[in-house]
């Protein structure tokens, strides 16, 4: 075994394991020992499990083969990890360990991953930052809410993560911190035993270092087996330039323009996205969902511990006091109707590519940077893949997001494991190419 063992893609270490050449303990441990060496700078953990050598003895000595097999994960301190408390990024929140695994923790055990610890997230998923760095630039933010997972698996310290979205929790961390990254769509997976703000928009997510590591560990998680790379029939991408919701960072725009080029290369040809109104409003009717939703999620928290909570969550749950439930309903209705303009664009092996955050992650520890190009597909429903590999001109990591439908996730790995390639290249050249 050589000592990047733990630094191979997740299905190398997988068959390691199986054949011998590592056991699970000791690939926990060298997982375990980089997050120590990492963590004084990235401050990605909130905990981290304590039964490390248990949980890989098991999997060193259980019968048969499991596709996760020794695999170390992160897991969003949103969601609960028997032993381990569900403090959600506040001081409201009771310190004692949860009493039992949430589903999706429950499955990758069974599949033979072993849970290194809880990872960062903002304040009940949403604006107040954590300790968390940007593993690429420590004054730069990570993003937020998943900002311990993205930053756990953008510096490499951690294989696979687990992190939620309601808004842009995952997307924009992911895009800031260059992982990959995967929004599972509504309904794929139970949410019980994950502190959410919205029942109706959250949703479980998975952040690994390659597409790649995200189309296998979607495969082993969910049970449907991932299409090879070639296999899949996508004919179009349709190229959205975020509608206006947000100004784009030159890089973004740059990056943007040569897509077209790129996806040439990969086999897709592209047009322009013509769904622009649905988009604006669905990104203002998700606000209305979500402040409606927030506030009656954290009723008792608000009522009890008003004065203990961030600006920006008590203006939420404010704002969602004030809304009517008609008006939620209304949102919803435009929602149906635009979740049928979608179904009718994508209908014929399609999907939509664009801009995965506004551009490179904002300088800066005290915001977590704008969720808005998130919104809309968030409220959709959408699956949505994150593909990293682009840089921006001083360095930072620039994140495109693959938009389909619901059980068509393959055309998003179709794509996403060809174009991850192409933009590495395409950064590698520019950056040979003389200022």
């Amino acid at each position: 075994m050589t000592p990047a063992q733990w630094t191979q893609p997740i299905g190398d270490q997988v068959t390691a394991v199986h054949d011998g050449v590592v056991t699970a303990e000791t690939l926990a441990l060298q997982v375990r020992e980089e997050i120590r060496r990492r963590e004084p700078d990235l401050h990605a953990w909130v905990c981290l499990a304590d039964d490390l050598d248990t949980q890989a003895h098991r999997q060193d000595h259980a019968s048969g083969t499991r596709p996760l097999r020794g695999v170390s994960v992160g897991v969003k301190d949103l969601i609960d990890v028997a032993g381990l408390p569900t403090r959600s990024g506040s001081v409201v929140t009771s310190a004692d360990p949860a009493g039992s695994d949430a589903p999706c923790i429950t499955r990758l055990r069974e599949l033979g991953a072993v849970i290194q610890g809880k990872t960062v997230t903002t304040e009940f998923g949403y604006f107040a930052p954590g300790p968390t760095r940007n593993p690429h630039d420590p004054g730069h933010t990570p993003g937020g809410s998943s900002s311990g997972s993205a930053a756990a698996v953008g510096a490499g310290t951690v294989p696979v993560a687990l992190g939620t979205q309601t808004a842009g929790s995952l997307t924009r961390p992911a895009s800031y911190c260059g992982a990959a990254g995967m929004v599972l769509a509504q309904g794929t997976t139970s949410m019980a035993g994950i502190s959410g703000l919205s029942e109706t928009l959250d949703s479980l997510g998975f952040l690994t270092r390659t597409t790649d590591d995200l189309a296998y560990l979607f495969g082993a998680f969910t049970g449907r087996t991932a299409a090879p790379v070639g296999s899949s029939a996508v004919t179009t991408a349709h190229l959205w330039a975020g509608s206006g919701l947000d100004t784009l960072h030159p890089d973004m725009t740059e990056l943007l323009q040569i897509l077209p080029a790129l996806l040439a290369d990969a086999g897709v040809r592209t047009d322009t996205f013509a769904g622009d109104d649905h988009v604006r409003t669905l990104a203002d009717d998700h606000l209305t969902v979500m402040s409606v939703e927030a506030a009656a999620t954290l009723h008792d928290v608000f009522d009890h511990h008003a004065a203990q909570l961030s600006q920006p969550l008590q203006a939420l749950v404010e704002q969602g006091r004030r809304t009517t439930a008609d008006a939620r309903s209304a949102a919803l209705i435009r929602r149906d109707q635009s979740q049928q303009m979608i179904r009718e664009m994508l209908a014929d092996n399609a999907i939509v590519i664009g801009p995965a955050a506004p551009g490179p992650a904002p300088a800066g520890l005290s915001a977590t940077g704008s969720p808005i190009l998130s919104r809309p597909w968030q409220l959709l429903g959408c699956p949505v893949v994150i593909v990293p590999g682009a840089l921006s001109r001083e360095g930072l990591p620039l994140g495109v997001q693959l938009i389909g439908l619901p059980g068509l996730e393959d055309h998003l790995f179709e794509v996403a494991r060809k174009l991850e390639p192409l933009l590495r290249s395409h950064t590698e050249h520019r950056a040979q190419q003389p200022a």
